[in-house]
């Protein structure tokens, strides 16, 4: 793993798994609050009782934090998994008219801590489309010849 990836899998991993680990536990109505802001960019998650929901994020969180920390998971594979989630994250703030400014991109001063998650989308597609170790060893295979 290249010191560039560890850093975009360590900084975003870490931040989920201290997210989710902050999630556990988290009072029904507190998951209820949570759970119908999320409805307004998923609507089939207000299908699910607030206790499901709030298990739900907090375990979604550790598990894919957890997946971007651990080496052996593929950076294709780990990227992906955050990139679902920040898509999620994503379609909640686009779909929310208070959290951007009129042209519906800009964040309004209510969506600028939501608009962040477009950095976790970035290290997402830096880790899906990043080269891989395969691409690597072939190129240095062909460089010996």
């Amino acid at each position: 793993m290249s010191i560039s990836n560890a850093i975009l899998r360590g900084v975003s991993g870490a931040y989920l798994v201290q997210s989710g680990y902050g999630k556990l536990g988290m009072p029904d109505e507190a998951a209820a609050g949570i759970q119908g802001f999320a409805s307004t960019g998923i609507p089939a998650l207000s299908n699910l009782d607030a206790d499901t929901f709030g298990k739900f994020v907090a375990y979604s969180e550790l598990g894919i934090g957890g997946a971007l920390l651990a080496p052996m998971v593929p950076n294709r594979l780990a990227g992906l998994g955050l990139g679902a989630f920040s898509a999620g994250l994503l379609s909640i703030y686009f779909r929310n008219p208070a959290m951007t400014q009129e042209d519906g991109i800009r964040p309004s001063q209510d969506g600028t801590a939501l608009s962040k998650d477009l950095f976790l989308a970035a290290i997402a597609g830096a880790l899906v489309f990043g080269p891989s170790k395969a691409k690597k060893g072939k190129k240095a295979k062909k460089s010996k010849k």
